[in-house]
């Protein structure tokens, strides 16, 4: 017989026992009992640093999670199926695996049989060589591999022609691509970059702030008179022909970290939170009138601010998620480095972990990288998915 201390004992943790035991293996099954998904999907990614620094890694989690697989109905192993670079393991050389040797009729058919393509990122592998005036200039940087071709441009025009769903991302269209092959993807997307990036700094003061670089404090004062931007929170753009500009937080614009605006009626539903605080790389886009927008940047500019971004040749507000319909298909472009987040997010294999896990990162704790993964990207991503899914069958 078990003894009232033992029965006591149980009692006091069963409900941890059902909480990290239970619970999981619940979640568990019911993942395993949902039936796998066909989409067949092409993911781009000429950035691929090494073995673990995959920047596609996020968007793969997400089609694990909703259980998206291959023809073969096998899931997709972020390692091997993806175009782009892949850098050299223990024991192998780099390889890159690309659409160079596809002809037109290859590219045509390879189009035909898949329902999404998604261009991550295309800056591309870069060897740094040793600039002695690394501390004053833009460091030199030598393309191993990288950059849109013609060959991406082909598979992009059979993408729209086909109707089917294409998703672009920041540094889709930027260096290293040349500016011809630049030209034919903004027509093709219908969007015009301005030639401006932009990120956040929480601290302009480099002695309190290593992580700005010397070099770009060195630009920056060359272009404004020996002046460098106050001590403080702020933005740094910078434009593709050299030209940097700063705006500094209360003198400038008064929204601290730039925010992700989503209005409640928006093309994809009421999945994204209304605010969401993003202090990574943004490209500032202008867009034809068809697409729509499903969020956008607003860093709520003062007057001296606001004229500081018309003198540069920008709006008020950026786009930061867009979409527009491709027939049967969507066209998405995200101005923000969204994809690339390098977490371990552990297992996709327990349904109902993105509830949990949002409901314990806070949407405005912009330094939690894991908070924007399960507060925007994760919902915006798989809804996309579901739509192409949906639209498929």
């Amino acid at each position: 017989m078990i003894s009232e201390e033992l029965k006591i004992y149980l009692k006091r943790i069963f409900p941890f026992l059902a909480f990290f035991v239970l619970v999981p293996l619940i979640s568990y099954g019911i993942w395993m009992f949902y039936p796998k998904k066909n989409l067949n999907l092409l993911v781009m990614d000429k950035t691929v640093l090494g073995p673990d620094l995959v920047e596609h890694s996020s968007f793969f989690w997400v089609l694990d999670y909703q259980k998206y697989t291959k023809k073969d109905k096998q899931f997709y192993n972020k390692k091997t199926d993806y175009l782009g670079y892949y850098p050299a393991g223990d024991k192998t050389k780099p390889e890159i695996k690309d659409l160079s040797a596809f002809s037109t009729q290859m590219i045509k058919d390879k189009v035909s049989n898949l329902d999404v393509v998604f261009i991550t990122d295309t800056y591309g592998v870069m060897s740094i060589p040793q600039n002695p005036n690394a501390n004053t200039q833009i460091p030199a940087r030598k393309k191993i591999y990288g950059g849109l071709d013609t060959k991406d441009i082909e598979l992009l025009t059979e993408v729209k022609n086909q109707e089917k769903t294409l998703i672009a991302e920041f540094n889709s269209m930027a260096s290293p691509t040349t500016k011809d092959i630049r030209t034919e993807f903004e027509n093709l997307m219908g969007i015009k970059w301005t030639g401006w990036i932009g990120r956040y700094f929480d601290e302009f003061d480099t002695i309190a702030n290593q992580e700005v670089p010397r070099w770009m404090r060195y630009q920056y004062k060359k272009q404004h008179n020996g002046e460098w931007l106050p001590a403080g929170a702020g933005l740094i753009f910078l434009h593709e022909d050299g030209r940097i500009e700063g705006l500094s937080f209360e003198e400038d614009y008064l929204n601290k970290i730039p925010l992700i605006r989503t209005q409640k009626i928006n093309p994809i539903g009421s999945v994204l939170p209304e605010i969401v605080p993003y202090p990574d790389w943004f490209d500032v886009v202008l867009i034809e009138r068809d697409y729509q927008v499903i969020s956008y940047y607003d860093i709520n500019p003062t007057t001296d601010g606001l004229e500081k971004l018309r003198s540069m040749g920008l709006p008020r507000f950026f786009p930061a998620a867009i979409v527009k319909d491709n027939g049967k298909g969507k066209m998405y472009y995200f101005a923000g480095d969204y994809s690339d987040l390098r977490l371990e997010l552990g297992s996709p294999k327990f349904t109902g972990l993105p509830f949990l896990w949002k409901g314990l990162h806070l949407v405005s704790d912009y330094t939690d990288r894991e908070s924007f993964f399960w507060n925007y990207y994760f919902p915006l991503t798989s809804t996309i998915l579901n739509i192409a899914y949906q639209s498929k069958n």
